[in-house]
């Protein structure tokens, strides 16, 4: 996985579609990380931090009990154990010390299940930033245990109430936010998605999480790597960490979107958020609302690099539903002790759908975030809560369910 090209595009997808006054700063943003990814200084200051406060490498498991169950080979790739408990401290701790080596002290961030609002107020408390994440309204309240953990490290979180009060709102109010602050501000985008160079630069800070896995497979498969490497997507940065180290080999890709945010599966180009990708949309261009029981993948478009992966064959994408995601969620808990975010249970949802195509493979699944955050919107679906049940779609049915 190399650089965009000069207009920051993926094949024909990606560039930077913007409001002229955000032009600038997007240059700016692409000034600053270009000279401080090639700055040997910056280099091992983010890797000791990966090291050393996010608790990198994080290790590889494999699942003996649900591999005997499934008939597949599982192995999960274990960013839950990071701190702050997902992949996005990576992301975040290189964007707040690029943010600081460019003299910005106000970090803005949108989130949606809260892990990268959680990070992002975690980052900048360790480096003394003000903090300020906005976060829809139904995620503030599903996800109210991390609104608290965002608060309690110092960060003020704005709730967002306009259109779906998702992830996708939260993103245009920490836009409108940038643009107004552009001169002391610095916006810590949590997917591969924006405008260029969010979509690389993000990609960049998860590499290592690629890299890892790619040695770490090797070394448990006998210099071999697994016939499918597996990962949730909504905006994808999970997915494009975890593919960028084995899209030069063997390993099967595959993205697993919610049923109800399906982007990739509706294979319809359009802008969204800074960047041309595909999206959900009607017939006149407008953005349809996504749905899915995970806040963090509530989201209508993905990043462009995942489209081109599409685009050129070299990853396909899946969806699942709603009710084979909360399968999956108890199914690993049970079997292995391990309580997953619902990001992940997608992942997880589609190995378990797809078992009998997968019979005596080697299955390798990111397991991006760990499920405390979770656990208590699902005990509420489970008991039938109104409040809990409106952000889940049990209607949604696919072809092989």
């Amino acid at each position: 996985m190399g650089e965009p090209d000069d207009s920051g595009r993926f094949g024909r997808f990606g560039g930077r579609f913007v409001p002229e006054t955000l032009v600038p700063a997007c240059q700016e943003l692409e000034q600053g990380f270009r000279e401080a990814w090639s700055d040997d200084s910056f280099r091992r200051e983010f890797e000791d931090l990966l090291q050393n406060y996010a608790g990198r490498p994080s290790p590889m498991t494999e699942c003996s009990n649900l591999s005997n169950e499934l008939g597949v080979r599982i192995l999960l790739k274990r960013e839950d154990l990071n701190h702050t408990g997902s992949h996005k401290i990576n992301n975040v701790l290189g964007q707040t010390l690029l943010a600081k080596r460019m003299g910005k002290n106000r970090i803005v961030a949108e989130t949606g299940a809260g892990q990268h609002g959680v990070a992002t107020a975690t980052a900048a408390a360790y480096f003394g930033q003000e903090c300020v994440v906005y976060m829809g309204e139904v995620d503030v309240r599903r996800q109210a245990l991390n609104v608290y953990r965002m608060e309690l490290l110092g960060a003020e979180v704005r709730t967002a109430m306009s259109g779906s009060r998702t992830l996708k709102d939260a993103v245009n109010e920490a836009m409108r936010d940038w643009v107004a602050s552009v001169e002391s501000s610095y916006y810590c985008l949590g997917s591969v998605m924006g405008p260029h160079p969010y979509p690389w630069m993000v990609r960049e800070f998860h590499r290592v999480l690629g890299e890892e896995a790619l040695a770490q497979s090797k070394t448990m498969l006998n210099g071999d790597v697994p016939d499918v490497v597996v990962a949730c997507v909504g905006g994808g940065s999970n997915a494009i960490g975890i593919f960028s180290g084995f899209v030069d080999t063997r390993s099967e890709l595959v993205g697993v979107e919610p049923a109800g945010g399906a982007a990739v599966g509706r294979a319809v180009p359009g802008v969204v958020h800074g960047s041309l990708s595909y999206l959900m949309q009607d017939e006149f261009g407008q953005v349809n609302e996504a749905q899915s029981v995970s806040a963090g993948l509530d989201y209508p478009g993905v990043g462009p690099e995942h489209s081109h992966l599409a685009d050129i064959g070299r990853a396909r994408y899946e969806a699942v539903t709603d009710r084979q995601v909360l399968d999956a969620f108890s199914l690993l808990s049970r079997s292995e002790g391990i309580i997953p975010a619902l990001e992940p249970s997608h992942a997880l949802a589609w190995v378990v759908r797809c078992k009998a195509e997968l019979q005596g493979k080697t299955v390798l699944i990111n397991l991006s975030g760990r499920g405390d955050k979770d656990v208590a919107q699902v005990q509420a679906i489970q008991a039938g809560d109104p409040l809990a049940l409106e952000t889940v779609d049990f209607s949604t049915e696919l072809e092989g369910s």
